[in-house]
């Protein structure tokens, strides 16, 4: 995918000497992390609500979440450049941000290597770093490479792995084809149960029952990375749609901080690593 922004690539090219100190709002986790990545965090004024990585981040003023975002509140921080990730919105606002005096660069997502080094490339372009963001997107690319052959060696048939998003109301909700957790499960050896749908949907008992899944795979919201989950776990077996599958015969949960696992940013291939060991000890 190309990088879809409101300006030229000759434009794209110049922006760095009008982003100087202080005046950048980063808009999406993975953004923000890259431009960390990329040692120009004396760069930001502010940023969104999804932007928890690195810690410092959550020091700067926060302009919202990413997809309900408020033109005039971002505006009023008074940014020169505002880089967003692909998918901010609601369009109203960024069609309003888009016709101000400000800089909007839009950054492509794809959910590949070759996708997660051209957001670093975007990135770059857009703080005018090129240079800087080829060698990050470079060591990236490499990291994958090196993980990608770990997984690729590893004996015995994938696991069966259904991403749950929520199951607020009782509800499931999974995610299904082009989605983050689709291409993170692929990367990471696994096999997403849940193929007869794009996007994330709820999902009934009886498709949960055919896909049979050996893992359930889910953002940790614990605010605890390694604490005990054995309550939530048992709150997950008693919902009739989840209690007959292999995972909860084998009480098989995998719980991941959802920017690293989902954000397709700097830390892509430790979360591919992550979630490969993680998939292949549970249960």
């Amino acid at each position: 995918m190309g990088i879809r922004t409101v300006l030229s690539a000759a434009i794209l090219a110049g922006l760095g000497q009008f982003a100087a100190a202080g005046d950048v709002v980063s808009v999406g986790g993975s953004v923000t992390e890259i431009i960390y990545a990329l040692g120009e965090e004396e760069r930001l004024l502010a940023r969104d609500s999804t932007s928890k990585f690195p810690a410092a981040a959550e020091a700067l003023p926060d302009v919202g979440y990413i997809r309900a975002l408020s033109a005039e509140g971002v505006l009023s921080i008074g940014p020169k450049l505002i880089v967003a990730a692909e998918g901010a919105g609601p369009a109203e606002a960024v069609d309003l941000l888009k016709a101000a005096s400000v800089t909007y660069v839009e950054i492509p997502e794809a959910y590949t290597a070759e996708g997660v080094g051209a957001k670093i490339r975007a990135v770059g372009a857009a703080l005018g770093v090129e240079d800087k963001a080829e060698a990050l997107a470079a060591d990236v690319m490499s990291q994958l490479g090196t993980v990608a052959a770990e997984v690729v060696a590893t004996e015995g048939a994938p696991k069966r792995v259904m991403f749950v998003l929520s199951t607020q109301g009782g509800r499931i909700m999974a995610g299904g084809q082009g989605t983050s957790a689709d291409a993170i499960i692929a990367m990471a050896g696994g096999e997403n149960v849940m193929q007869s749908f794009k996007g994330y949907k709820a999902v009934t008992n009886e498709a949960v029952a055919v896909a049979a899944p050996d893992v359930i795979l889910m953002m940790d919201r614990s605010g605890d990375r390694g604490g005990d989950h054995s309550g939530a776990n048992a709150e997950l077996w008693s919902m009739p749609a989840l209690s007959e599958t292999p995972a909860a015969a084998a009480n098989a949960v995998v719980r991941m901080d959802g920017l690293l696992l989902l954000g397709f940013g700097p830390r892509v291939a430790d979360a591919v690593s992550r979630l490969h060991h993680a998939l292949y000890e549970a249960g």
